[in-house]
C-alpha cells in the first residue's frame, strides 16, 4: 500500500450532494486512494459544496476558508463550482474548481497532485456509501426541467437528465445485496424521472421496464426493502403510486414541495404545480391510503407575498393537517430571476411568517403523534445506544429529517433490524416505545 497521505473529503447539502461525493470516493478508492473525512489527516481535499441558498453559500465559503487556512489543497466541486468567479478571486490558492457532478475533472487534478498507489483494493459492489449501512440514496436523475423563478438548480446542475432505468434497478440490487434495508429515491423531482427520455421502456434482468416513476417504484418494490419516495410535486402521477402504498409494496410517505398555498403567489414563484385542487388531492389519497405520510416544504417572505397569502397558508395548514412541514424564509439566490421582482418582504417579517406557520404545524404534529399512542409499529433501527436503547424510525419518518423513536430495552438489536414496537409515550416531535414482544411479556 502506498504511504501517501490520505485524500480527504468534506461532503456538504442535500441528499444528491451526497451521491455524488460517494460517486467520487468510490473512484478515488478503486483506484487506491486512501481515505479520511476532513482535513485533519490529508494533504489534498475535495470539498463537495453546496450552493441553492445564500446560507448554504456561505457555509461553503466557510469550509472553503478554514481548510485553506489549514494549509491544505483544495478541490471545490458541487453546486457552488458552478460560480467560480466568486469563489477563486478571495481564494486564488484553491487548486481547482469544478461543476457539479464532473467526476473526471476531479480525478484529473487529483491524479495531476498525487499519484495513486498501484495497490487497488477490492469494491463492494454498490461502491463506498457515506450513510449508514442499513439505508442509502439511490439518485435516478439529474438535473431539473421546472422553471421556478427563486431556484438555479437547472443553471447549477443542468436540466434534467434522466438515468437509463436497467442502471437504476442494477444500483439498487448491488445496494441490498450489500446490506441496504431501506432505499431513499432521491432527485429534484421523482416524478419528472423518465420525462426527458420519453418514457422509453428500458430493460433490467431481461425485462421491459418503463422508463416512469411508477413503473421503477414497482420494480423497486420487487427488492424486499423499505423504498421511500423523495420530492415529487402533487400531480397525478402521485395518484398512480398510492395504491403501491395502500398495498405495502413501497412507503405510504410522501415528500410534496407545494411551496405556497396562494395560487397568485405560486404564478409568481413559476412552480409548475397551482395550488388549486391540492386538498382535494390530500383527501384523495388519504382515501386511497389512510396511513399515507405527508411532508411538505413551503417558502415565506417571497417577493410580493401579502398577509393575505399567509392567512390563505395558514388556513390550508389547518384543514390539510399534514404530519410534518419545513420552511424556508425566501432567500435570494444568485442568478435566480426572483431577485429582480418588485415587492420584496422585509427579512424579519419573512422569519416571523415562517415561525408562525412552523408554530402551528407544531400543533398539528404533536397531536398526530400523541394520537400514536398505543399502537403498534413497525420500525427499522438506525442505531443502538451504549444504555440498551435504541433510535429508530417509523415508515412515516425520513432518515436525517423527520421524527424518531425511541425504543426501550433495545439491547439484543442492531442497526438495520427491522422490528414491531408498542408506542407508549409522545413528545412535541418524538415518539417512545419497547418491543412489542416484550410488552406482552411484561
Amino acid at each position: 500500500m502506498s504511504t501517501a497521505p490520505p485524500i480527504g473529503f468534506i461532503s456538504l447539502g442535500c441528499p444528491q450532494a451526497t451521491v455524488g461525493t460517494e460517486q467520487i470516493i468510490t473512484q478515488l478508492r478503486s483506484e487506491g486512494y486512501g481515505l479520511t473525512a476532513g482535513y485533519d489527516e490529508a494533504e489534498l481535499v475535495v470539498i463537495n459544496t453546496c450552493g441553492y441558498l445564500e446560507s448554504a453559500v456561505d457555509e461553503s465559503l466557510d469550509v472553503i476558508e478554514e481548510v485553506l487556512k489549514a494549509d491544505r489543497k483544495v478541490i471545490v466541486t458541487g453546486c457552488l463550482g458552478s460560480h467560480a468567479e466568486s469563489i477563486q478571486p478571495p481564494h486564488p490558492n484553491i487548486v481547482a474548481i469544478t461543476g457539479p457532478h464532473d467526476i473526471p475533472a476531479v480525478m484529473s487534478v487529483v491524479h495531476q497532485h498525487q499519484p495513486a498507489s498501484p495497490y487497488t483494493e477490492l469494491l463492494p459492489s454498490a461502491g463506498l456509501k457515506l450513510t449508514p449501512s442499513h439505508y442509502a440514496y439511490l439518485k435516478i436523475s439529474e438535473g431539473c426541467h421546472h422553471s421556478c423563478r427563486f431556484c438555479v438548480i437547472p443553471r447549477l446542475r443542468g436540466t434534467l437528465h434522466s438515468r437509463p432505468v436497467g442502471n437504476i434497478m442494477e444500483e439498487a440490487q448491488n445496494l441490498v445485496d450489500s446490506g441496504v434495508r431501506e432505499l431513499f429515491i432521491t432527485s429534484q423531482d421523482v416524478g419528472a424521472y423518465g420525462v426527458d427520455l420519453n418514457y422509453r421502456t428500458g430493460f433490467w434482468g431481461g425485462r421491459p421496464i418503463k422508463s416512469d416513476i411508477p413503473s421503477l417504484a414497482a420494480a423497486l418494490a420487487e427488492l424486499g426493502v423499505w423504498v421511500r419516495l423523495h420530492s415529487i410535486y402533487p400531480d397525478d402521477k402521485i395518484d398512480s403510486l398510492l395504491p403501491m402504498m395502500a398495498e405495502g409494496k413501497i412507503l405510504p410517505y410522501l415528500d410534496i414541495p407545494f411551496q405556497h398555498a396562494s395560487s397568485s403567489l405560486l404564478r409568481q414563484m413559476g412552480c409548475p404545480v397551482p395550488s388549486e385542487g391540492n386538498l382535494e388531492r390530500i383527501q384523495k389519497w388519504r382515501a386511497i391510503c389512510p396511513d399515507v405520510a405527508i411532508n411538505a416544504s413551503f417558502i415565506s417572505g417571497f417577493p410580493g407575498e401579502t398577509e393575505r397569502d399567509i392567512e390563505m397558508l395558514m388556513e390550508f395548514l389547518e384543514a390539510a393537517q399534514l404530519d410534518r412541514i419545513s420552511c424556508q424564509p425566501y432567500s435570494p439566490v444568485e442568478g435566480a430571476a426572483a431577485n429582480h421582482l418588485a415587492d420584496q418582504v422585509d427579512e424579519e417579517l419573512k422569519i416571523e411568517r415562517a415561525e408562525c406557520l412552523l408554530d402551528l404545524q407544531a400543533s398539528i404534529t404533536a397531536t398526530k403523534l400523541a394520537g400514536k399512542v398505543g399502537s403498534h409499529a413497525t420500525v427499522l433501527i438506525d442505531r443502538v445506544e451504549s444504555d440498551g436503547n435504541a433510535i429508530a424510525r417509523t415508515y412515516a419518518d425520513a432518515p436525517g429529517t423527520d421524527s424518531e423513536i425511541f425504543v426501550e430495552q433495545a439491547a439484543h438489536l442492531q442497526a438495520g433490524d427491522f422490528v414491531e414496537v408498542i408506542i407508549n409515550h409522545a413528545t412535541e416531535y418524538e415518539l417512545y416505545g419497547k418491543p412489542a414482544n416484550l410488552s406482552q411479556q411484561g
